[in-house]
């Protein structure tokens, strides 16, 4: 009998010893793991955060930097305006128009027709988030009274790190070195030009405008799933609306089959091989209810296209293969 306790006690022991040890283990080894990709990134900034829901566990690397969001930031403009319809100051029905000098790339710019075209609120939310397109979430921003409002809203729901302080034909003039204002002198030869680009990387590299830390986009997507932001059927239709982005596909294509991903990608130009911007953050759902963040941002990277793809398919993969349900 005395045995029989012994082995008892001796099973209850390695049952709540090994787990803990196990998750420390699978916790150190993907931290190993996050650093070894910010290696690779290198000479260009790789930051991540990666928070798992339901455990609380973090795993960050790089994640208090700032970096260039691009078009990450069209999620939370698009949160700020859902809020807006919320307390009733807009409605999804209301309609915007836009002029052909409004217009930045994207579909609308593509398929725009005459001098003006008009869109409902809900269409402009679903091309900005889903379509990432540019000539959109300017519309949205121009709607709401500027990014101010879309600050006031970050800030308010306790959102620090994160800013939006332009739009897209903001990110469009410092990229070709224009203050507010100047346009783009028709007679310039194809160095001039070049030359033009070249100053505008620099001045955007070195501009804080509309940047964010991967632990500011963890901390707005974590309130976001957890309706802290929006009522939750404001939420579940801004997740839909990141769900329906399927270009680019960054971390989709490390996933596992039977998992979804509600993203947002923010893609900047590449000049002389440099690319400035190059990001992906979103939330990861297994069946079974499991979510993770991962908020990733690269910056300053010469790599190929190819290359930091890859950073993002290993980044899903050691990512899901560590938190797996």
């Amino acid at each position: 009998m005395k045995r029989f306790v012994i082995h008892l006690s001796l099973a209850v022991f390695f049952a709540m010893s090994f787990p803990c040890t196990a998750g420390a283990t699978q916790q150190a080894e993907l931290q190993n793991k996050l650093q070894a990709l910010a290696k690779r990134a290198s000479p260009g900034l790789f930051g991540i955060t990666v928070l798992d829901l339901q455990t609380g566990q973090t795993w960050s690397v790089n994640a208090d930097r700032s970096y260039p969001m691009m078009s990450v930031f069209k999620a939370p403009v698009a949160a700020a305006v859902l809020g807006r319809i919320e307390h009733g100051q807009n409605t999804m029905d209301q309609t915007v128009t836009l002029h052909r000098s409004e217009l930045e790339s994207g579909t609308i710019h593509d398929h725009f027709q005459g001098k003006n075209m008009t869109f409902t609120v809900g269409v402009l939310l679903t091309y900005a988030v889903s379509k990432s397109d540019n000539s959109a979430v300017d519309a949205l921003i121009r709607f709401v009274g500027g990014p101010s409002t879309i600050e006031h809203y970050l800030r308010a729901h306790g959102i620090e790190g994160m800013r939006v302080d332009r739009d897209e034909a903001g990110n469009t003039r410092l990229f070709n070195a224009l203050a507010s204002g100047e346009t783009l002198p028709p007679d310039k030869t194809p160095i001039q030009q070049h030359r033009r680009l070249l100053r505008g990387y620099r001045i955007f590299m070195s501009d804080p405008g509309n940047r964010s830390t991967p632990d500011a986009a963890a901390a707005f997507l974590r309130k976001l799933w957890r309706n802290e932001l929006l009522s939750p059927a404001s939420t579940q239709h801004l997740l839909s609306l990141m769900y329906g982005q399927s270009v680019p596909s960054r971390l989709r294509t490390g996933l596992p089959a039977g998992v979804r991903l509600a993203d947002k990608c923010g893609t900047s130009d590449t000049v002389d091989g440099w690319t400035a911007a190059y990001n992906d953050i979103g939330i990861v759902t297994w069946p079974n209810g499991h979510a993770v963040i991962i908020a990733a941002f690269l910056t300053g990277s010469n790599a190929s296209e190819a290359e930091r793809l890859r950073l993002y398919t290993d980044l899903a993969r050691d990512v899901t293969a560590a938190t797996h349900p």
